[in-house]
């Protein structure tokens, strides 16, 4: 017999066997049953023995327990795991802000304008609108996050515009907090509220403030365009810190922002292709070393994953100035520009290709009365070419430039009038909200 050959199988699997031989395969068939019960038996009798006499020690039982603990998911890759790292860490100070307000109660009714002439109501009703009373009603939400262990939150300054409105702050553990706003940026689209001091018991059985939990503030200068980047907000005002993740798109972008009666040009913006839907709006976006590198605040909505944030660095200014003064100021030289382009040179017919051109337009003055600019002597027509010596153009604007100092700086300025260059020298004023 080859040794690739099998033989025939025994002859009890044969129909012959089956219909024939019925007790031979019966006998058989018993004998493995037997051998198998006795095996069994054994085994197990044999392995009681061996771990009784310590010959298998603590094998056993390792072996059932792997079998019935559940193990933890493992990331898959480096990248995975700071994600997951990074949202556990940030998640319990990003909040849900939700509005309120007294909404008015309206009710329909039917009025007879013929009245009772003739002794009984016409056949005619006019249908008219009436208030009774007012309900508090839900009219908005949006997202936010805590920056220090008091309660101190940041958010986008289009969520918080109603004055008349209560705003509530809602924990990721679905513990709510009102709060006031504090101050709203008059430059950035960003607002910062403070969680109503509130106190609980500690250990000691005694009072003490509630330590909330806070973020912790990356550096968006060091961004790279390829990053990746985490958005967590408050998803269309229903879905609490839903995650999204994606990279930094661009950089140093310029957008106008509309929203109701909210219209604002936003500029050195961050572009990224995380999904931020409404109601994320002021809601952070993250690095993997789970820091906060901007704040959601704009999408396009006839595009796909094209969303826009607010560097950072631009809200620490307006998170120290709250604490220190609690109000946030802006340095204001208090004219109205274009910025030149080789188009509006050509249609002016000016001498320079780049600055700021100072023009009178829907919104005010080129130059504001008693400003800095109005008492250093600038006029409308004159195009600004430098402040203390850095250009202004396209990329740098003039309003990027004056962010740089504070208020009661005093700033030179380099100016064309006509053909002819002049300097100026100013005072910086103050812009509040």
């Amino acid at each position: 017999m080859s040794n690739y050959e099998f033989p025939e199988l025994p002859s009890i699997l044969s129909k012959k066997s089956l219909t024939g031989k019925k007790k031979s395969t019966w006998m058989l068939a018993g004998v493995f049953l037997g051998a198998s019960i006795f095996g069994l038996i054994g085994g197990f009798t044999g392995m009681f023995l061996f771990s009784s006499l310590g010959i298998l020690g603590d094998s056993i039982p390792n072996i059932i327990q792997e079998r019935i603990i559940e193990k933890e998911y493992i990331p898959q890759t480096s990248q995975e795991q700071k994600i997951i790292e990074a949202v556990k860490s940030v998640s319990p100070a990003v909040v849900s802000i939700v509005i309120t307000k007294d909404v008015p109660i309206l009710e329909q009714f039917f009025e007879d304008p013929f009245g009772d002439i003739f002794g009984v109501p016409s056949p005619f009703q006019i249908p008219q609108i009436r208030q009774r009373g007012v309900e508090k009603q839900e009219i908005g939400a949006g997202s936010g996050f805590i920056v220090s262990t008091d309660g101190l939150v940041l958010t986008n300054k289009h969520v918080v515009l109603d004055e008349d409105a209560e705003y509530t702050v809602f924990l990721n553990n679905g513990k709510a907090y009102p709060t006031k706003v504090l101050a709203k940026d008059p430059v950035q689209d960003l607002a910062i509220l403070q969680i109503e001091p509130e106190q609980e018991v500690n250990d000691d059985g005694q009072l003490v403030p509630v330590v909330f939990p806070s973020v912790k503030l990356g550096d968006s200068d060091r961004l790279q365009i390829g990053q990746t980047v985490i958005a967590i907000g408050n998803a269309l005002a229903e879905f609490r810190n839903t995650v999204s993740v994606g990279v930094i798109s661009g950089l140093g972008r310029t957008i106008t922002a509309s929203g109701g009666n909210f219209v604002e040009t936003l500029e050195d913006v961050l572009q990224t292709d995380a999904a931020i839907n409404k109601g994320n709006s002021g809601g952070p976006i993250l690095n993997l070393a789970g820091e906060v590198i901007g704040i959601n605040t704009a999408t396009i909505l006839n595009a796909q994953s094209i969303g826009f944030a607010i560097p950072v660095n631009k809200a620490k200014r307006a998170i120290r100035q709250v604490q220190e003064t609690g109000k946030i100021v802006y340095p204001f030289l208090g004219v109205r520009y274009t910025l030149v382009t080789p188009k509006l040179q050509t249609e002016l017919d000016l001498p320079v290709s780049y600055g700021a051109f100072l023009r009178d337009g829907e919104g005010g003055l080129a130059v504001t009365p008693g400003s800095a600019a109005g008492t250093a002597g600038l006029k409308v027509g004159d195009v600004i070419l430098e402040i203390n010596g850095e250009k202004i153009t396209l990329d740098n604007s003039l309003a990027k430039i004056i962010q740089k100092y504070e208020p009661q700086d005093e700033i030179v300025i380099k100016v064309m009038r006509g053909d002819e260059e002049k300097i100026f020298r100013a005072t910086l004023g103050e812009r509040s909200e």
